[in-house]
């Protein structure tokens, strides 16, 4: 225990940024300026739009969620995770109306929306189910059986319907997935299928459709798995808002779409194992909008994503933030629309030749400044825009 006043003679921290390797690091780096915002937004160019006419008159929420929690089984490390994904249908005209009529009553309140859920518990590390003989193999069959029992009309498809609906865009390429049991006697590549079935080696074990997804390969066995639980909960946040559409469309009521907007929490984009959907999604939007225009006066389907965290937030709040240190440099009630070359040069540095954002988004970034001076970051599509 040191003296009062007594302080280490041996100061790593202090040898290690005074090193000359490390101040010629430092110096190599580029620091920006506040003036660089300023041009970076002149580069970005906002342009002050007008209210337009239409206002939806409902709004489809969805938003999801999970947590990790330990599992007495006698195994160290056993987790499970409980999964939501909800939706919510928010009477907007309703809700004006209202409004208008201060104070208003909260049961009459409480009726401008309506909301449902996915719920459910996943299997992590050390969690087998009965009959499986991994952790591995009961998450497989749990993501296959939580699909097949979800839908939003009981007459209608379910949510692995519209999963397999989407597989079907997929493209076949040369990298191969390999069969989920390691131990496959031919050690076989996956092939692709529809529902349940069976492997085809000698062991005829059981295959899902959903194993596409690839998920399970980053499983840890050892360990929590937050990251992919979070993969699951995206999917299944986008599968949903598919299923929703495709339902209308079953139901002939597209025509619902002319006063509907669909907000996603969230970029409009699918990350890391399960990337490819996202374009598969905007495969099957592009042919419902196509389907849904004969309905809505040649209206396009409006889904917008909304971030509230991440390199995007903070760079459209560096952007608004003035000298002084107070905000107001992007004008209120404008738009600012990101381009690929804008984003590689001011948000995230790529000298790529790919567009930002080719194979997760199906949906284009922008600003929004509200006119009370909100900061909106967001990923909209009209469908048939290109990325």
């Amino acid at each position: 225990m040191p003296y009062e006043g007594e302080f280490a003679q041996y100061k790593p921290l202090r040898r290690l940024v005074e090193s000359e390797r490390v101040q010629k690091l430092l110096g190599s780096y580029k620091v920006r300026t506040p003036s660089d915002n300023i041009n970076s937004l002149q580069i970005l160019r906002p342009i002050r739009i007008q209210p337009g006419d239409w206002i939806p008159e409902l709004l489809i929420a969805i938003d999801g969620s999970h947590a990790e929690v330990d599992i007495k089984n006698g195994f160290p490390g056993a987790e499970a995770s409980y999964v939501t994904v909800a939706s919510v249908i928010l009477d907007v005209a309703k809700m004006q109306k209202l409004d208008q009529q201060r104070p208003v009553n909260p049961k009459e309140f409480k009726t401008i929306e309506k909301a449902e859920s996915i719920d459910c518990a996943l299997p992590g590390s050390n969690v087998i189910c009965e009959g499986e003989k991994s952790a591995q193999d009961s998450l497989r069959k749990s993501i296959f059986e939580v699909l097949s029992s979800v839908r939003m009309s009981e007459e209608g498809e379910s949510l692995l319907d519209t999963y397999e609906a989407l597989l079907k865009y997929k493209p076949r390429t040369e990298q191969t997935q390999k069969c989920p049991y390691e131990d496959c006697p031919q050690n076989n590549d996956y092939l692709r299928g529809e529902n349940k079935y069976t492997c085809s080696c000698e062991l005829a074990r059981s295959l899902y459709s959903t194993d596409a997804l690839r998920i399970h390969e980053r499983m840890n066995p050892a360990g929590t798995n937050g990251s992919i639980f979070g993969e699951i909960m995206q999917v299944w946040e986008r599968l949903w808002m598919v299923h929703i559409l495709r339902t209308l469309e079953a139901k002939q009521w597209l025509s619902s779409l002319r006063r509907l907007a669909i907000i996603l929490d969230g970029q409009l984009a699918v990350f890391g194992q399960p990337a490819w959907i996202s374009q598969a999604i905007y495969q099957e939007l592009c042919r419902i909008n196509t389907v849904a225009k004969r309905f809505t006066e040649g209206k396009d389907i409006l889904i917008i994503g909304v971030e509230k965290t991440g390199t995007f937030v903070e760079h459209f709040e560096n952007l608004d933030r003035k000298e002084n240190g107070g905000f107001g440099n992007f004008p209120p009630q404008s738009v600012g629309l990101l381009t690929d070359s804008y984003i590689k040069q001011n948000i995230i540095f790529s000298d790529s030749t790919r567009p930002y954002g080719d194979a997760t988004y199906f949906g284009r970034k922008f600003f929004y400044k509200t006119k009370c001076g909100a900061r909106l970051v967001g990923t909209y599509t009209w469908v048939c825009y290109q990325i």
